[in-house]
C-alpha cells in the first residue's frame, strides 16, 4: 500500500466500503454471527464481526484467545458457513496454525500437495514447484522429508503449498506461532519479501500485536467472545518495518491499548 507516513485509529467496526471482490481478490465479512452447539450448551464464537480486505492488502487480526479469529478464516476459506451476515469475496487458502505436512512426504511434495488436489500429477507438481522451493532458500532440500526440516523450512513449504493452491486470498492463522523468538522474526522478514514480490491479499491472525504492526497494512483489533471489531488501525507506512521505529513502537502501544492491555 502506498505510505504516507501517517496512521488512523477508529473505536468501531470498519465502515464497508466498495470492493472490487470477484477481481485480484477483495474481501468483505459483514455482520457476520456463528455459533456452535457443544455438550454444554451454544458457544458463540462471533456476534456482528465486520472487516474487509482491499486486492492485495495484508490485514492482520489480533484479539485475545478463543475469540473467534479462527473461526473467521474458516468462513473466508468456505470451510464454515455463518448463521447469519455475508461473507463475500475471491476464493482463499488456509494455512493452519500447525503445518501439517505428510511425513512420508519429501518437501517438494508436501508443497505441491494444492496442485494435486486439482488433478495435477506429481510430476507436474515436482516441476511447479521446484523454483519455487529454490526461491523460498530451500534448495537441496527437495526432496528431505519434514522430521528434517528445521521449524523455519517447515512453515516455508507449508507456505509455498497455500501459495500454490492458486487462490488470490492467503488466510495465515498463527504461521509462526511454534517458531523461536529469533526464527518467527526471521520468517516475518522473509514473508514481507515473499509479499513484497508476489502480492497476495491477506488475512493474519496472529497473538503477536508487534507482528501485526510489522507485516499489515491494517490492524483490527477484535474483542473478547463472541468476537466482533472493536478497532482499526491504519499503518501508513513503508515496508520493511524495523521493530525500533519509534512509530512501529507507538502503533504497538495503541493496538495494546485497543485490545485492553496497554502498558
Amino acid at each position: 500500500m502506498p505510505a504516507k507516513g501517517a496512521t488512523t485509529e477508529t473505536s468501531e467496526a470498519p465502515a464497508e466500503e466498495p470492493l472490487d471482490l470477484h477481481g485480484p481478490g477483495g474481501v468483505r465479512v459483514a455482520g457476520v454471527n456463528r455459533t456452535f452447539r457443544t455438550k454444554r450448551g451454544d458457544v458463540t464464537a462471533l456476534a456482528g464481526m465486520s472487516l474487509h480486505a482491499r486486492p492485495h492488502e495484508v490485514v492482520a487480526v489480533v484479539g485475545p484467545s478463543g475469540c473467534g479469529k479462527t473461526t473467521l478464516l474458516e468462513l473466508v476459506c468456505g470451510l464454515q458457513s455463518a448463521d447469519s451476515g455475508t461473507v463475500d469475496g475471491a476464493p482463499a487458502a488456509l494455512m493452519p496454525q500447525r503445518d501439517l505436512l505428510l511425513p512420508w512426504l519429501s518437501a517438494i511434495d508436501n508443497a505441491g500437495l494444492a496442485l494435486r488436489a486439482r488433478g495435477v500429477s506429481r510430476e507436474e507438481a515436482r516441476a511447479a514447484a521446484a523454483p519455487w522451493l529454490r526461491r523460498f532458500g530451500l534448495e537441496g532440500f527437495e526432496r528431505t522429508l519434514p522430521a528434517e526440516l528445521s521449524g523455519g523450512m517447515r512453515q516455508r513449504v507449508s507456505f509455498l503449498r497455500t501459495l500454490l493452491a492458486g487462490k488470490p486470498v492467503l488466510a495465515l492463522d498463527e504461521p509462526f506461532a511454534s517458531l523461536d523468538a529469533i526464527t518467527r522474526a526471521e520468517m516475518q522478514g522473509w514473508l514481507a519479501h515473499v509479499l513484497a514480490s508476489e502480492p497476495r491479499t491477506v488475512l493474519l491472525v496472529t497473538h503477536d500485536v508487534e507482528e501485526a504492526v510489522v507485516l499489515a497494512d491494517r490492524v483490527v483489533v477484535m474483542s473478547p467472545r463472541p468476537g466482533r471489531a472493536v478497532a482499526e488501525i491504519e499503518l501508513e507506512m513503508p515496508r520493511p518495518r524495523r521493530r525500533t521505529d519509534p512509530r512501529v513502537v507507538e502503533l504497538r502501544e495503541r493496538a495494546l491499548e485497543a485490545l485492553g492491555v496497554g502498558a
